[in-house]
């Protein structure tokens, strides 16, 4: 814990501190739908500290006796470029790169928060709460919509596509940063599609980018 570096795909270091995790919650309607939560209106957003930052290929360690870890894959973004109240011409220039992430959730914990109408950090913000691939640059992925995978133990559990997005990649980090400024090394997570559940010990999780990116872990 706490010795996170950015990667690139080939295993070189990207040379940028990482700073904050910028999160959405329910930007796809079928996973929104199947935790039985509404549509937000506009996005919902939230922060996971770098703490949270581990090198996904690690096997996942689950915090223990706080009920279920749910998974929850999400395309990251890796931003390059300092944003305030940005564009969308300057948003797409200051994204860096692409991977994939685990938006690790404490779920029993998350729904007793959610009750009492508190904030979700306690269910999302722990140590080792956002297991991050490596990246791979922008300009090596075509540009338009982009397609993401788990499986689990050889079963798919999630397929992720951009386009079903409630909140598109380029207005969804120009809104974040009318909100906040977000720094060169800050990771944006996108939201997951449905097909979310428990980590059980043992498993093995298989994550896809585009077929340019492939990464694997094990729960223990």
């Amino acid at each position: 814990m706490g010795d996170y570096q950015h990667h690139w795909k080939d295993g070189t270091p990207v040379h940028l501190p990482l700073g904050k995790i910028v999160c959405v919650g329910r930007n796809y309607a079928e996973h929104a739908r199947e935790l039985n939560n509404p549509v937000p209106e506009e996005p919902l957003l939230f922060i996971k500290p770098s703490t949270a930052a581990v090198h996904i290929t690690r096997p996942l360690v689950c915090p223990k006796g706080q009920g279920a870890v749910h998974f929850e894959t999400e395309l990251a973004v890796l931003i390059g470029r300092p944003l305030t109240n940005a564009s969308a011409s300057e948003v797409e220039r200051a994204i860096l790169g692409y991977g994939l992430a685990l938006d690790l959730t404490l779920r029993d914990v998350q729904s007793s928060l959610k009750e009492k109408g508190h904030p979700w950090e306690r269910a999302k913000a722990f140590d080792g709460a956002c297991p991050l691939s490596p990246f791979v640059a922008a300009d090596q992925l075509a540009k338009g919509d982009l397609n993401f995978t788990l499986d689990i133990d050889g079963q798919r559990q999630q397929t992720g596509d951009t386009g079903d997005m409630l909140n598109p990649i380029v207005p969804l980090i120009a809104h974040m940063s009318t909100q906040f400024t977000l720094l060169p090394g800050d990771v944006v997570l996108t939201g997951t599609p449905k097909g979310v559940g428990p980590l059980v010990s043992g498993q093995t999780l298989s994550l896809e980018l585009e077929d340019v990116l492939f990464v694997e872990t094990t729960v223990v």
